[in-house]
């Protein structure tokens, strides 16, 4: 047996249950194969967390997560934003990534093989799409003071900050140049050094970090020239770095060009506890109907178990059992072509289950 893990689960609002369980039956099945055991705790977080204790993410909740392994997250939010001054259940995630300690979120963007059609892309491009943003989230102007709602004279006036210091540059770059080693040795970091002093900053810092790393080649592009470079010719990139609201756009954009947000998964790491989602919203339109598509999610479980707890060989039987279930025509209707039967999130769970369990299971020592 490798280990024995304790798993905080914090389903969410929406379609996040619903993915959640898929996640947990894969996620059981790859410790059974795999020799480790999983033990999980179901706690609140998001809309349900306000509507039951008045905080997106309540006291014990947090306590829970801080000793956990690992924290698995599935979706949070509403379908419309709360009135200002109210609590968010999107602040749930931001705490959460403070008191874990994790400063860089990974999301990495690819049309899974036999999915290219679901990208706007022609298939023999979109096939060619593989890239990893790699984005700053413990800083920026989701955290910088001043922020906040007041009044002017009369007129109400909305103040966020955008705050860096080259420290919280130079480790997330670091972290980029060490990831493009393992790739195409290529890093794009991406500013907005022409108007911004914090995106000046970020450039200085970034050249400096690139030439203490002679094996990787590093450009720099201002964010507008990067979203347009990522729409018109996304196979050009291999992994991106950049600041917290600007990594939160092009994550998105990658999420677009790959052909849906239900298919990139989302690693916010750095401190002993990693946070692990899909990066899709909590989409309460199909809550409720089965029909959510769970690629996200088990790709989530990927990078919860290569990098959250040191379990490579089942990482890699998970993987390899979400690409053989695509490959075997496994869609939820939101990736299904016409005349393809779409499967319901549980049926495209149990897929990818047996699929997990015809793969050779690893030996433990």
């Amino acid at each position: 047996m490798s280990g024995r893990y304790q798993i905080v689960v914090l389903p969410g609002d929406g379609i996040g249950p619903e993915i959640t369980e898929a996640g947990l039956l894969v996620l059981e099945a790859a410790a059974r194969d795999g020799g480790f055991e999983i033990e999980t705790e179901l706690l609140p977080a998001g809309a349900v967390a306000i509507e039951a204790y008045g905080d997106p993410l309540p006291t014990h909740v947090l306590e829970a997560a801080l000793g956990a392994d690992a924290v698995l997250l599935g979706a949070v939010g509403l379908a419309h934003p709360p009135p200002l001054g109210e609590p968010r259940p999107e602040e749930a995630i931001l705490r959460l990534r403070v008191a874990l300690g994790a400063f860089v979120d990974l999301r990495r963007g690819r049309c899974l093989p036999g999915l290219e059609h679901v990208s706007a892309l022609r298939p023999e491009l979109a096939s060619r799409v593989d890239m990893i943003v790699v984005r700053e989230v413990a800083g920026g102007i989701f955290y910088g003071e001043p922020r906040g709602l007041e009044r002017t004279e009369g007129r109400r006036v909305a103040v966020d900050t955008c705050r860096y210091d080259e420290q919280e540059i130079r480790r997330v770059v670091e972290v980029a140049c060490q990831i493009a080693t393992t790739r195409d040795g290529r890093v794009c970091s991406v500013d907005k050094a022409n108007v911004m002093y914090t995106g000046r900053l970020w450039r200085e810092v970034a050249t400096e970090v690139a030439a203490e790393h002679g094996d990787v080649e590093v450009e720099h592009l201002l964010v507008d020239a990067a979203a347009a470079r990522m729409v018109a010719d996304p196979a050009s990139f291999d992994v991106v770095v950049t600041e917290n609201l600007f990594g939160d756009i092009l994550s998105d954009t990658l999420a677009g060009v790959v052909g849906s947000s239900a298919m990139v998964p989302s690693a916010s790491v750095g401190g002993r506890t990693g946070l692990f989602e899909p990066i899709h919203g909590s989409a309460p339109d199909i809550a409720g109907r089965g029909s959510a598509n769970p690629v996200g999610m088990m790709l989530a479980l990927v990078g919860l178990l290569a990098i959250g707890l040191g379990e490579h060989a089942a990482a890699a039987a998970v993987e390899g059992a979400l690409l053989a279930a695509v490959a075997g025509g496994a869609r939820t209707a939101d990736i299904a072509q016409r005349g393809e039967r779409a499967l319901t999130s549980r049926e495209f769970t149990e897929c990818v289950i047996q699929e997990l369990a015809a793969r050779p299971r690893p030996v433990v020592a």
